[in-house]
């Protein structure tokens, strides 16, 4: 929620600031508690610009609550920005302190941004889906989990209902080119799963349902979700957040789900506050629990709130290439669409900008906890 904000987190990159890639620092203490890696949490720092060693203090809080996963967003421009030359210097340290945690991840590679494609490297240029090149995309997924063994579910496609909300007729071409590149991967890597995400609200929203389950490939089917109407203000109680949630099994009846970025925000901007997000958490691992054989994930967005105003804006840069936030979705329509979307997403953690644990980290923890 993640920004894009088109299903993935741009805000969460992080600037590390450090002198080398490795992680020479002392080791945080990692106790021998129980995980569930169906639990995951995205890790983030509330501020764009962090040393390594804090990075690393942000990880060890995070593992401390149980949680067995989280999600690594990385865009291509970035990995390959020369073909066939790859650069793991910032991916080498998010990895590293997953491992080091033992967190198992779940990559978003950006075929598909929302409305966006890519972002791609120079050397691919601006592709159509047509052209994006199966045997590229093969390539570099197969760079990225040769290297990254504790990779076990892919994302290639985020907020993909907002793709094709207006453009129906390429749905075809895409799951033509998911298909070729599944077939090819799961060769190499038959242990990692790969789906498609959709940003839940969106398709209740504006009744894009048919999207979904003409798109329902793969080895499972992801969603983010965010309670709010199509101005981002939070809309729903966390009761009928739940019932949102319940129709996915409707949407997508046989295959697994997995739920990419769940969120509430404690905004009061958009309608929020740290009682409903703390209520909305016991009601979402109690669903959890009653449905937890057809739930291939769940992972909470996000541990800690950014500052204000720096988590969205209409074009986001990564690396040397922009993506827009808006047009089809609906979420980047106007000025005010997006001071709200700022609001939420700037306060959607667990744990304020100050370091202070909300009533729903408590909550978060004790969940764990409970089932685990």
């Amino acid at each position: 929620m993640n920004m894009k904000i088109l299903g993935v987190t741009i805000g969460l990159i992080v600037i590390i600031v450090i002198a080398a890639i490795v992680l020479s620092f002392p080791s945080s203490e990692i106790t021998n508690q129980k995980t569930n890696e169906k639990i995951g949490l995205v890790i983030n720092s509330p501020n764009q610009s962090i040393t390594l060693q804090e990075l690393d203090q942000i990880y060890s809080q995070a593992s401390k609550t149980g949680i067995g996963r989280s999600n690594i967003y990385i865009f291509w421009n970035i990995v390959e920005p020369v073909r066939g030359e790859y650069d793991w210097q910032q991916s080498d340290v998010m990895f590293g302190l997953n491992e080091k945690n033992d967190l198992k991840v779940t990559l978003f590679f950006s075929v598909i941004n929302g409305e966006t494609l890519g972002p791609f490297p120079d050397w691919i240029g601006k592709p159509s889906l047509n052209s994006i090149g199966e045997e590229r995309l093969v390539n570099v997924l197969d760079a990225i989990l040769s290297r990254y063994n504790i990779i076990d579910t892919v994302i290639i496609g985020g907020e993909t209902e907002s793709q094709f909300r207006y453009y129906e007729q390429n749905i075809s071409v895409y799951k033509e080119l998911f298909s070729g590149v599944y077939e090819k991967i799961k060769e190499k890597h038959p242990n990692v799963k790969f789906g498609n995400s959709f940003a839940l609200h969106h398709v209740l929203n504006k009744n894009l349902k048919h999207i979904v389950s003409d798109l329902a490939i793969g080895d499972f089917v992801a969603f983010s979700y965010f309670p709010v109407d199509t101005l981002n203000d939070i809309v729903k109680t966390p009761q009928e957040a739940i019932k949102d949630l319940e129709k996915v099994f409707e949407i997508v009846p046989n295959k697994k789900i997995a739920f990419f970025e769940i969120s509430w925000s404690t905004s009061d901007f958009v309608d929020g506050n740290t009682a409903s997000q703390k209520d909305f958490l016991d009601k979402l691992f109690n669903f959890y629990s009653e449905n937890e054989s057809e739930i291939e994930f769940l992972t909470w967005y996000r541990q800690y709130d950014r500052l204000e105003g720096t988590c969205v804006t209409e074009q986001q840069d990564i690396g040397d290439k922009s993506i827009s936030v808006g047009g089809g979705s609906g979420l980047g329509s106007s000025e005010y669409v997006i001071e709200r979307l700022n609001h939420y997403v700037c306060n959607a953690g667990l744990v304020d900008v100050n370091g202070n644990p909300k009533s729903g980290w408590y909550e978060f923890k004790k969940q764990i906890e409970m089932i685990n």
